[in-house]
């Protein structure tokens, strides 16, 4: 309080807080945090942990497509808790599911991954900003992944017959982060590749994190120099001739 006017002084920190949404400058109430911080931490992890294992609707990812054609399949994974616990069987589709081979240059995988949240807020509009950027390749249907992991992506491109693969999956949720979209891209996909070979591009949620046509400008850009050398991955990093600037 300042002194003699019985009023509470200005918070000094207010100013980064307000230019961030990592927990910081929390305060504290005697050897624990102020009620009102530790309720808003209790409520961003109930957040995290309810992104985790909410359904994927694949209906409402359909209705943002705008007539697309759209496959389904669905990992090996039998439900979420199995999905959760062996992540092995979410990176191999589950016996019995077959693809068309229609050999487009790009295959495009929206894949629930550990947010589904994430693809029902952002997916839909990251493919249309992705397509309206890819006038120069062919690309199949979008294939809708339930119980996905990355590497789920190598086994789909590879029996489309793709070139390419982009993965737009739901990242782990953090507890200021609970819909953030990633996209993985491997040149070549097939079982088997490693994270090694793959790009990604993090953090798509806008308002709070990067916006969809900045984000499908830097995959497109991606795929160019992944044309060029014939790679993704670390080699695409060391060597790309047309990496864009900053990306990586």
């Amino acid at each position: 309080m300042s002194a003699g006017t019985g009023q509470v002084a200005d918070d000094p920190w207010a100013a980064l807080r307000a230019a961030t949404r990592a927990r910081v400058a929390l305060g504290r109430a005697g050897d624990g945090l102020p009620t009102a911080r530790e309720l808003e931490f209790r409520l961003a992890h109930a957040v995290a942990r309810d992104a985790v294992h909410t359904a994927l609707d694949a209906d409402l990812v359909r209705a943002g497509l705008d007539g697309l054609p759209v496959l389904e399949v669905h990992s090996a994974a039998a439900d979420r808790a199995e999905y959760l616990q062996r992540p092995d069987l979410g990176r191999r589709l589950a016996p019995g599911w077959s693809l068309p081979r229609p050999e487009a240059d790009v295959a495009i995988v929206l894949a629930d991954g550990l947010s589904p949240r994430a693809v029902h807020e952002h997916g839909a509009a990251l493919v249309m900003a992705l397509l309206d950027r890819l006038a120069d390749w062919s690309v199949g249907p979008v294939v809708l992944a339930a119980q996905a992991r990355v590497a789920l992506g190598d086994e789909i491109g590879a029996a489309l017959g793709a070139r390419v693969v982009l993965v737009l999956i739901g990242e782990r949720p953090g507890l200021s982060s609970a819909d953030s979209l990633g996209v993985y891209l491997t040149w070549a996909p097939r079982p088997g590749r490693v994270d090694a070979e793959r790009n990604c591009v993090s953090n798509v949620r806008p308002p709070h994190g990067l916006g969809y046509a900045d984000a499908a400008d830097l995959v497109v850009r991606l795929l160019g120099a992944a044309r060029e050398l014939g790679a993704s991955g670390v080699a695409l990093k060391d060597e790309g001739p047309a990496l864009p600037s900053g990306a990586g």
